[in-house]
């Protein structure tokens, strides 16, 4: 159930180390993300950043700490595969699209909880809102670099989640796709009042965030990940 006021997400005191403790890639991360926020996530290579989006993705486990979903802790593996399929989106920069699958069918496979005509309404919908109506039977490989990652994000908006996690989603495409898919991942957002965490290596698309966090040696600067404790 959820907790009238927790955060969407929090993550407290969450450290995380490797080959037994001699590599250290988070410590300490006190980070909460509230309903509807917009997050951005910068940092040097090897500060921590891609640690940090796999634990809020529930991909990996915190060495120490815990991660809470509105009021919730959350450990079971069970529990995070239901939060993936029906809460939480997710963009990488690798487009991860299955290559004998169309655009369409790389949705429509995503979809959770729908009848198969639903679910084939509801990707028909969202791959037409990113523009790619006119694509939706080509594979991966007939298109562009740009073209598959707004499939890749149609795919991760189509179960309508809460939390939207985005981790370089442009690191593989030219300036004129990235700015073009950015620019539809903030649309999309804002039409659905997902609460975004974006991890970019570009300060001017962080700047854009409502909330800037800085990940250095595997630690937040500056307390920016405050933002309430879990009720």
């Amino acid at each position: 159930m959820d907790h009238a006021g927790a955060p969407l997400i929090a993550l407290r005191d969450v450290s995380r180390s490797f080959d037994d403790g001699a590599v250290v890639a988070l410590r300490g991360i006190d980070l909460a993300v509230a309903q509807g926020e917009f997050v951005s996530i910068v940092g040097r290579s090897g500060s921590g950043k891609s640690s940090l989006v796999h634990i809020m993705a529930g991909f990996d486990k915190p060495s120490s700490g815990q991660v809470w979903w509105q009021g919730r802790a959350i450990a079971d593996r069970r529990a995070w595969t239901v939060l993936r399929s029906s809460e939480i989106g997710i963009v990488f920069q690798e487009f991860l699209l299955l290559p004998t699958l169309s655009a369409r069918e790389n949705v429509e496979i995503a979809i959770s909880k729908a009848t198969a005509g639903e679910a084939r309404r509801r990707a028909d919908d969202i791959i037409a809102r990113v523009g790619l109506a006119a694509r939706a039977e080509h594979l991966p490989h007939a298109l562009s670099g740009g073209e598959r990652q707004r499939v890749a994000i149609a795919r991760s908006l189509a179960n309508r989640p809460r939390l939207l996690i985005a981790d370089e989603p442009t690191g593989s495409l030219d300036s004129a796709n990235a700015a073009l898919v950015l620019e539809l991942l903030f649309e999309l957002r804002r039409e659905r009042g997902a609460a975004l965490v974006l991890v970019t290596h570009e300060e001017a698309i962080a700047a854009r965030a409502d909330r800037v966090v800085r990940l250095s040696d595997g630690k937040l600067e500056n307390g920016s990940g405050d933002g309430g404790r879990p009720s």
